[in-house]
């Protein structure tokens, strides 16, 4: 037998950070060479990061991420290993991974297939390699091939496809199989989405099955750039059998998945397939061999190989998988972004409403679960901005220093949402602070009223003003206890609310970021009883939400008697869901969408109400662009988001779907004015 180890490793890199993310390179290397690893994939860009964004374009960051590559090639010795970078060449940028062998350069390789759909946006920075070309690079003095390559290690032969390259039709590990790679690598920075595994996991799969190869997959991990997350997931697959898999939302700096190979078994792999069609002596049209004098180690094993596909941890067998990841994706991202951000917790405007109590749960979460993971020396190191004193010994007692909670009342709260608000802020553990506001309210009152000429406000002829009077007053206060302890203030607007406009500017929408600003809100009045009633695998359900699971959702910005409500001024949640999902998603217009409406939600509600709920959707959305130009950013979870960053790219003026209604009101025979 000729056994080889291989190895996909997940790293926790920072976009930008140069000797941070050299650093934890040369920490997985080094334990690469402890572990006798042979052949090792890392994720794309894991030098510079993925998420450099407009930096991309700045000559200076393709001369860090090579002054960066230089330093790390001595860890290099005794392992073959891709390590990922941009790279100028004749007036272009190129997405590349460097290969290297035992401390030397063998070749780079470019990315032929970009990623240019939803959140990503790599064709405004780099160049797609053009098939079939192979040239010439200078790094550090000597000249290396760049192009399609695969790389003949001592008789080992290993080839790469970079992520987006995997999910394509014309994948280069279709040529590379037909000149004999033996081992497969995608270095991957793929994003986290709601069910977006089983796919990674189908290709990966799939490639080692079609290919007759050992694949490996490595991705990045955590909060990188602020708003996509990264998983991990490292894979590693032969014969369409998975054979090792690594643990998904992890928080240490990197993680390492092995696994040993007989390269001479999976040889015989090919000859049992009678479609496959060896080319022997030829050369393949577009792919260049590098040979390297460099022999892999191997691995002494006694006996047969026994090769058994490994399962997933129990938690992803859940019968509510998204509400699992989504504990896992914003917990670890939001515990990355405040180490990052060298911050000190976080501070939530707690209302006992369904969204701020799903902010506090996440923030709680994320101090909780980082607790447990990594113990209290962890807890340490990864927050060595702060004195050891300043981060207790135990998870209560984090709980109560990292996170703070505000209750503000006014005289239009009713006592069910503050015990809702008191009940959550004891489960999450929160320092928790309860003020009230009818003061100020009417100080600001008595002031707009003097500037107005004397005329007294009334709700009935002033409630847009006086309603955004009370959400902007219960702004400096948290603002101000951020600032005086060094936390990030997080915003609770939820996705729905950013499609229709339903919150206030400087008012809900204040604060730096905002955790659940990636989905709607049906999603989270379901989650929330999910979590009181079942909770997430290794988290006991919160009692403390029964309350909040019991009111009905509103604002409480009228007087009580007005029973205000969020849907009865916007319509059902699930049919919101269901025209921002028609919508953005599968980019229907209103007259395509109408039909499916009536379909779906028909026995429940009128052909009238769906038709105003609908006509309205429209109308707030194209009119509220401009509030979501201005939202802090949010997490990436589900398939889509409205972020103008990253995903919904929206005039600010437009003209607001009018021919769009029209069109709908002629079919249907309904007049609106």
């Amino acid at each position: 037998m000729k056994v080889i180890r291989v190895a996909a490793v997940s790293l926790n890199q920072t976009a930008g950070d140069w000797s941070g993310n050299a650093a934890r390179i040369k920490e997985a290397l080094d334990e690469l060479n402890r572990r006798e690893v042979s052949v090792a994939c890392l994720p794309e860009l894991c030098i510079s990061g993925y998420g450099c964004e407009d930096s991309f374009s700045h000559p200076v960051t393709s001369h860090l991420a090579q002054k960066a590559l230089k330093e790390i090639l001595p860890h290099t010795k005794g392992l073959v290993v891709n390590l990922g970078l941009p790279i100028f060449l004749h007036r272009a940028l190129y997405n590349c991974t460097v290969v290297c062998a035992d401390g030397e350069i063998l070749g780079v390789i470019p990315k032929k297939s970009l990623a240019g759909d939803g959140i990503h946006y790599e064709p405004r920075w780099f160049k797609a390699w053009p098939e079939g070309i192979t040239d010439q690079v200078r790094l550090f003095g000597a000249v290396y091939p760049i192009g399609d390559l695969i790389f003949d290690i001592q008789g080992v032969r290993v080839g790469y496809e970079i992520c987006e390259e995997a999910w394509t039709t014309e994948r280069p590990a279709r040529k590379h199989a037909a000149s004999e790679v033996d081992i497969e690598c995608n270095p991957s920075a793929s994003h986290f989405a709601f069910g977006k595994k089983k796919i990674r996991d189908l290709f990966v799969l799939e490639g080692s099955r079609a290919f007759s190869c050992a694949y490996v997959y490595a991705n990045l991990l955590g909060c990188e750039s602020g708003r996509q997350i990264y998983d991990g997931g490292n894979l590693i697959a032969l014969d369409g059998e998975m054979i090792a898999r690594g643990e998904r939302f992890t928080y240490g700096d990197h993680l390492i998945t092995t696994a040993d190979i007989d390269i001479d078994y999976s040889r015989t792999l090919v000859a049992k397939k009678h479609w496959a069609d060896p080319k022997p002596g030829q050369d393949i049209e577009g792919v260049t061999c590098v040979e390297s004098s460099f022999a892999v180690r191997e691995i002494k094993k006694e006996g047969t190989l026994q090769y058994q596909s490994v399962g997933e941890e129990g938690w992803e067998y859940s019968d509510s998988p998204n509400f699992e990841e989504f504990v896992r994706a914003v917990s670890l991202a939001l515990f990355d972004y405040m180490r990052k951000s060298r911050l000190r917790g976080f501070v939530v405007s707690l209302s006992g409403g369904c969204d701020s109590s799903s902010v506090s749960l996440l923030a709680g979460l994320a101090v909780g679960r980082a607790f447990r993971a990594l113990g209290v020396e962890g807890m340490r190191e990864r927050l060595g901005y702060l004195n050891d004193s300043e981060v207790p010994a135990s998870e209560e007692e984090l709980r109560t220093k990292f996170l703070t909670t505000v209750w503000q009342q006014t005289k239009n709260n009713s006592l069910e949402t503050k015990e809702a608000a008191q009940a959550v802020a004891k489960s999450v553990g929160s320092l928790h602070h309860e003020v009230e506001i009818d003061e100020w309210v009417a100080s600001y009152q008595q002031e707009i009223e003097r500037c107005l000429g004397g005329e007294g406000l009334t709700y009935e002829k002033d409630g847009l003003v006086l309603q955004n009077l009370q959400a902007r007053l219960r702004n400096p206060l948290p603002w101000a206890l951020a600032n005086a302890e060094g936390k990030l203030l997080l915003t609770t607007s939820n996705r729905s609310e950013s499609a229709l406009g339903y919150c206030t500017m400087d008012g809900d929408t204040a604060g730096g970021l905002n955790p659940i600003g990636g989905v709607d809100k049906a999603f989270l009045r379901r989650w929330l009883v999910w979590m009181e009633k079942v909770g997430p695998s290794g988290d006991a359900p919160v009692e403390g939400l029964h309350k909040v699971n019991t009111l009905t959702p509103s604002a409480e910005l009228l007087p009580l008697e007005a029973h205000q409500s969020d849907e009865g001024e916007l319509g059902p949640y699930e049919v919101c869901a269901f025209i921002e999902e028609h919508f953005m998603r599968r980019a229907q217009s209103p007259v395509e969408i109408y039909p499916e409406l009536l379909a779906t939600f028909g026995k429940e509600y009128s052909s009238a109400e769906l038709m105003q709920w609908l006509r309205k959707f429209f109308i707030l959305f194209a009119r509220n662009q401009w509030k979501r130009e201005r939202l802090a950013p949010c997490f990436h979870v589900d398939h889509m988001n409205l972020d103008p960053r990253t995903w919904c790219r929206w005039p600010i003026l437009n003209g607001g779907f009018a021919e769009e209604l029209e069109e709908l009101e002629v079919k249907y025979g309904v007049t609106y004015h």
